[in-house]
């Protein structure tokens, strides 16, 4: 009786120390898990951004690190085309684009990786047309735009873009502008980035560059200044009941106003809740948005009063 009692108790040790070896392995392997070192709030991911949208991203992901020590985003800019490219590689993991995904892409993740990303918008954005400072004319028609563009109206301006292949300015004006219509190869050229079509600008007269507005709009930024003393933002004919012509002013952005209006999406690859699904609900959430309002962006998931005002 008492050896039976002995090795029942040396069964029951050998059962719990078990145990202990069995927790204590999968503790040591949940280590490398991506649970445990990727939370919303820690770790390190990767995303692609359109270039177009470099400086208020670039003010998004420096809050975002400061109130979150433990993460790292790494944000590497191109051109729209570039970025869904990129989507399809296993390291990237979001991308900010100027379009949501279509049908056609969502059925590729689903077939492909067995869901589908989640896409949101998260502001309204404008394409601000420029030109040199020494220009007497800085007030547009979209028929005057149009005609540079395809070349019909014998224009002598030409017109400069953040690059030729992918750019999501170009495939905007070509959708919302020229309806689908060719470019004139003759009159229409690209520069590497935005910041470069600003310099072209600078230097060339008798030609309008296209910029996403986060580039040029904010009146706070001391870099967006000094472009604006060499630079000027032209007026355009306003797609509104009213005879005017506006710029791309954040209420005219907001109100629809300004004719070249865009929007501004996060397409996330994440199925759990990891870094990118934090970061993606800091896009959406009120410190995230007033950063995209402070950017002279149109927040896209808060309201924001819009009040008529005279001045002298």
């Amino acid at each position: 009786m008492i050896n039976t009692i002995v090795k029942r108790k040396s069964y029951s040790w050998l059962l719990l120390i078990g145990f202990l070896l069995w927790v204590s392995f999968t503790g040591c392997s949940g280590a490398n898990d991506r649970t445990d070192l990727d939370t919303t709030s820690s770790g390190t991911i990767y995303i692609s951004v359109d270039e177009s949208f470099r400086p208020v991203i670039d003010s998004q992901i420096q809050v975002f690190e400061a109130l979150f020590p433990e993460a790292k985003v790494i944000a590497e800019y191109k051109s729209e085309g570039e970025c869904y490219k990129d989507l399809i590689k296993d390291s990237t993991r979001m991308i900010i684009v100027t379009r949501p995904l279509s049908d056609l892409e969502e059925k590729y993740y689903r077939d492909t990786i067995g869901f589908i990303p989640k896409w949101s918008k998260i502001a309204n954005d404008a394409i601000a047309v420029i030109v040199n400072k020494n220009e007497n004319d800085s007030v547009f028609l979209l028929s005057k735009i149009r005609g540079i563009l395809d070349g019909t109206t014998g224009d002598t301006e030409k017109a400069v873009f953040d690059g030729l292949s992918g750019s999501s300015t170009l495939r905007f004006v070509q959708d919302s502008i020229l309806k689908g219509r060719p470019i004139d190869p003759k009159k229409v050229f690209g520069e590497e980035s935005s910041q470069d079509v600003i310099r072209y600008i600078e230097d060339h007269e008798n030609v309008i560059g296209f910029v996403g507005v986060s580039w040029i709009g904010n009146k706070e930024d001391s870099t967006q200044l000094s472009f604006l003393t060499k630079v000027k933002i032209a007026s355009i004919e306003c797609g509104c009941p009213e005879d005017a012509f506006v710029k791309p002013y954040q209420a005219n952005i907001m109100r629809k106003r300004y004719p070249l209006v865009r929007g501004l999406y996060y397409v996330l690859k994440e199925n759990y809740s990891g870094l990118g699904s934090g970061f993606a609900n800091f896009l959406d959430s009120e410190r995230g948005q007033l950063i995209f309002r402070r950017a002279y962006l149109g927040p896209a998931k808060l309201d924001f009063m819009i009040r008529s005002a005279i001045t002298n």
